[in-house]
C-alpha cells in the first residue's frame, strides 16, 4: 500500500482496542464527535487532549502514524484558520493595521476549529487503525441495522463504502504511474512553476477519471458474473461479539462527555 496513504489503513498491533467489537469502535467514535463540539474552552481542550493521547496510547501504534494521518489536510487547516482569523471580529483587538485587525474571538475560534479538526482526523485514524475494513463495515451495518424498518439499506451503504476504501490507494497508485510517465516525457511536475502545475494536474484528472470510470466498470462486470445480488442473506466468517471491555469503552467516552459539559 502506498505509505503517504495511512487514513483507512489497518495496522496490527494485538492491542485490546483491536480486540474491541467494531460496533462500540463506532459508537464510541461518534461520541467522541459529541465531546469534541462540546469543547469550548481551553480547559475542556486540555482535557481531551489527554484523553486522546492516552486512548491513541493504548493501541501500541506510534503517535508519529496519526500526525502523519493528519498531515494531507494541512493546508486545510490552515486555510480554517487563516478564515476564521480574519472573519471573526469578536473580543479585544489584538493588532490592528487602518482598517485591518485581528481579534481576540477571532484567534480563539480560528484555534479550537483547527484543534478540533486535528482531533476528529487523528482519531478517525485511530478507528481505521485498529480495525480491518470488512470488521468496520460489519460494525456499521450492525449499527444501521435497526434501520432497515425504514427502507434504508445497510448493505447497501456498506457496500459502497468499502469498494471506496479500496478504491483509494488503487487510484492513488494509477496517479503515481501516470505522473512518472508524464515526467518520462519532460512534463515534470515538480520543476514547473505554480501556474504550470496547475494545467498539468488537468492533464492528471482526465487518465485518472477515466481508469477509475474503467475499474469500476470491470468491477461491476465481475460481480454479475459472481451472481452478486444486493440485500441477498449472507452467512459471516466473523460474528461481532459485544464484551465488558466493549462496555468499558463506550463508558469512558459517556464519561469524558459529562466532564467536558462540567468544565
Amino acid at each position: 500500500m502506498n505509505e503517504r496513504l495511512l487514513l483507512g489503513r489497518s495496522i496490527e498491533t494485538g492491542s485490546w482496542v483491536h480486540k474491541l467489537d467494531a460496533r462500540s469502535k463506532l459508537t464510541g467514535m461518534l461520541l467522541y464527535v459529541a465531546v469534541i463540539l462540546l469543547s469550548d474552552s481551553w480547559p475542556s481542550m486540555a482535557l481531551l487532549a489527554v484523553f486522546s493521547i492516552a486512548v491513541m496510547a493504548s493501541t501500541r501504534i506510534p503517535l508519529k502514524y496519526f500526525i502523519k494521518a493528519a498531515k494531507p489536510l494541512r493546508y486545510l487547516m490552515l486555510f480554517i484558520f487563516i478564515v476564521q482569523l480574519l472573519s471573526v471580529k469578536a473580543g479585544d483587538v489584538l493588532w490592528s493595521a487602518g482598517s485591518f485587525s485581528l481579534h481576540e474571538g477571532g484567534l480563539r475560534l480560528a484555534s479550537f476549529s483547527v484543534i478540533r479538526m486535528l482531533f476528529l482526523i487523528t482519531f478517525t485514524a485511530l478507528l481505521t487503525f485498529t480495525t480491518t475494513p470488512g470488521k468496520l463495515n460489519q460494525g456499521l451495518e450492525g449499527i444501521l441495522s435497526p434501520f432497515k424498518k425504514f427502507g434504508l439499506s445497510p448493505d447497501r451503504i456498506t457496500l459502497m463504502i468499502s469498494i471506496a476504501l479500496r478504491f483509494i490507494p488503487t487510484i492513488l497508485d494509477e496517479s503515481q504511474i501516470i505522473m512518472k510517465a508524464q515526467a518520462s516525457r519532460g512534463a515534470d511536475l515538480q520543476e514547473l512553476p505554480l501556474k504550470e502545475k496547475a494545467r498539468m494536474l488537468v492533464s492528471l484528472l482526465v487518465p485518472v477519471i477515466s481508469s477509475a470510470f474503467r475499474r469500476a466498470q470491470d468491477l461491476v462486470y465481475s460481480m454479475e458474473a459472481r451472481g452478486f445480488r444486493m440485500d441477498a442473506p449472507r452467512s459471516r466468517y466473523h460474528r461481532l461479539r459485544w464484551g465488558a471491555a466493549d462496555t468499558v469503552f463506550v463508558a469512558m467516552f459517556v464519561i469524558m462527555g459529562v466532564a467536558v459539559a462540567l468544565l
